[in-house]
């Protein structure tokens, strides 16, 4: 998927005060309390990489995130009055070819985002609380993706690998609320999976882990996160219909100064899923997933289109 940034003296303070109540309270994990790589991305067709064409596939994704609850490590919720709205615009470009890597159809791809964001929240001090705010709407890092390999097992399964590099690209600030770029880079192995029945139901899987390395500006470096993207449903004809979601959680904790362990994020998401695939016509999915289950990060929902078209 402004701008109310925080540079005074005062605001800085704030900004630490909001941090220092973050690690005591052991409200959020990973910097400022956000995945790394956006969730919520893979629902049906997971598995199935576009055909290879002269020119490529350009595809939109559209979502919007909100939240108006924060989670403690025990799941309890936090009374910080937040209010987290996000709108993602991204713009990806894949090319799938006609070469061969260890039997499977080689592709490259980027994605290039855009982020509306407009986050509050309120930070116990000794005057009484505090309300930060911000609203940037910015460049978020962008994301390359060197390797894909599709492989096509049967007439029923398909699978592929992807290796994708977020790259610190996007607007960032140590001093706001909130920032689209994380100031940080990212590795992320990525396996999708689909699985069609011949009489039309659906199983699809995406597994990834994304390793950050150090935010310079901050000396925060986020744990290792894992993410499991799902849906399964019955085609109809060019639709398909069913539940998708999400389940996302670290691996390990975050590291940075005077952090103590044990502030791993994780969160559940499901809901309903479609999509409608006819040859000649561009693809499109909708899904609406709502989070439960959240510790150590907001609680919310996300609603998200995608539509591809291949030259």
């Amino acid at each position: 998927m402004n701008h109310k940034n925080n540079n005074s003296s005062i605001s800085r303070v704030t900004v630490f005060t909001l941090g220092l109540f973050g690690l005591c309270a052991g409200a959020q994990a990973t910097e400022n309390g956000a995945p790394t790589t956006a969730v919520g991305v893979y629902d049906f067709g997971a598995g199935m990489m576009p055909p290879a064409t002269p020119f490529g596939t350009l595809g939109l994704r559209t979502a919007f995130y909100s939240a108006n609850v924060q989670k403690d490590r025990h799941g309890r919720s936090l009374d910080n009055n937040l209010s987290l709205d996000v709108l993602s615009i991204g713009l990806a470009y894949m090319r799938m070819t006609d070469y061969t890597v260890l039997g499977a159809q080689y592709g490259f791809g980027t994605v290039v985002p855009f982020f509306k964001m407009d986050a509050s929240l309120e930070v116990p001090t000794p005057g009484g609380p505090l309300k930060l705010e911000a609203d940037p709407f910015r460049l978020a890092d962008v994301q390359f993706l060197p390797l894909i390999l599709q492989w096509n097992l049967s007439p029923n399964l398909f699978v592929n690998t992807q290796f994708q590099i977020q790259t610190p690209t996007g607007d960032y600030d140590k001093n706001r609320l909130i920032s689209p770029g994380l100031n940080h880079w990212t590795f992320s192995p990525i396996v999708n999976a689909t699985y069609i029945s011949d009489t039309g139901f659906e199983v699809s899987s995406s597994f990834e882990v994304d390793i950050n390395t150090r935010n310079p500006a901050t000396d925060y470096k986020n744990g290792v996160e894992y993410r499991h993207e799902f849906a399964v449903g019955q085609h109809f004809g060019p639709w398909t219909a069913g539940i998708g979601g999400y389940y996302y959680r670290q691996f390990t904790d975050d590291d940075a100064p005077g952090l103590t362990s044990g502030n791993r994020a994780r969160v559940l998401a499901v809901g309903p899923a479609v999509s409608y695939v006819k040859p000649g016509l561009p693809p499109v999915w909708l899904h609406l997933y709502k989070e439960q289950g959240a510790s150590n990060r907001a609680e919310g929902y996300t609603v998200a289109l995608r539509v591809s078209q291949s030259f």
